[in-house]
């Protein structure tokens, strides 16, 4: 399918989300306060129990550590954007998504396009100021050196092919299921606290955290943080994101393929 549409048609479409996302200034402005104010409390928080401990590290994170694992996930909220998004489950349950199997593309690069698109918009909307407010507030651990921060850039782009393709699967269950709000609602408990993203996964027990380190949820939040921080090899977090990313998207062409031999449309 790449070779009858071209890459163009992808780079076309990644072109266009990024300006669509560009032009949400309001969105970006609350989005920007609401980060901030909730960096604040979760660092406050942070704060409160390296005092309670007298200093020192916390599995592995001393205070600075802690408080940029805050303010960088809160910074990749939006580039990552694991929840609420149902536009595919959307257009499968009005039928829509007939249309658009007939269009000569592979429907799953095409979105996966338009997503990386939304997420390098976000990457200088919402990553880049959000950090820097945080940088301004508190004594975050940011490294000093270039090779750090590219293989941080390279661990972010894989997160989010990695969340995306999570989250298109969640969207072809629609292709089954009348109501997919209890899918959602699981995939929201699970993403939000197995990535890592409220707390660190190394702050978790032992069987809890042995969980965390099998599922892929930990690719979109932990290890680009762990990347940035100089935790573990670089190379290895790397391989597992691109391993990830590999099974993921394959079971997503896998689902559609499945999905397109009978569709039936849910209305409309």
């Amino acid at each position: 399918m790449l070779g009858r549409v071209g890459v163009r048609l992808y780079l076309e479409a990644a072109r266009r989300s990024f300006q669509r996302h560009l032009a949400y200034r309001s969105a970006t402005l609350s989005g920007l306060f609401t980060n901030s104010v909730f960096g604040v409390l979760l660092a406050s928080v942070f704060i409160a129990l390296y005092r309670s401990r007298g200093g020192g590290s916390v599995a592995g994170f001393n205070q600075a550590e802690a408080l940029t694992y805050i303010w960088i996930g809160q910074a990749m909220i939006m580039v990552i954007y694991m929840w609420s998004w149902w536009e595919v489950a959307v257009a499968i349950q009005s039928g829509d998504v007939v249309g658009d199997l007939l269009k000569p593309l592979d429907y799953f690069a095409f979105w996966l396009s338009r997503d990386l698109g939304r997420a390098g918009c976000h990457v200088l909307t919402r990553f880049v100021p959000t950090l820097l407010i945080g940088a301004l507030l508190y004594d975050l651990a940011l490294p000093g050196t270039p090779l750090t921060w590219l293989a941080f850039g390279a661990s972010l782009i894989l997160a989010v092919v990695v969340s995306f393709a999570f989250r298109f699967l969640l969207n072809l269950t629609a292709f089954w299921l009348t109501d997919i709000r209890g899918v959602g609602g699981l995939a929201l408990v699970a993403t939000t606290f197995l990535s890592g993203f409220l707390v660190p996964i190394p702050f978790f027990p032992s069987w809890l955290r042995a969980l965390a380190d099998f599922l892929p949820f930990r690719a979109i939040i932990m290890l680009p943080i762990e990347i940035l921080l100089g935790h573990g090899s670089a190379l290895a977090a790397l391989g597992l994101q691109a391993g990830w990313a590999l099974v993921l998207c394959l079971a997503c062409e896998g689902a559609m393929a499945l999905a397109v031999r009978k569709v039936v449309v849910q209305g409309g």
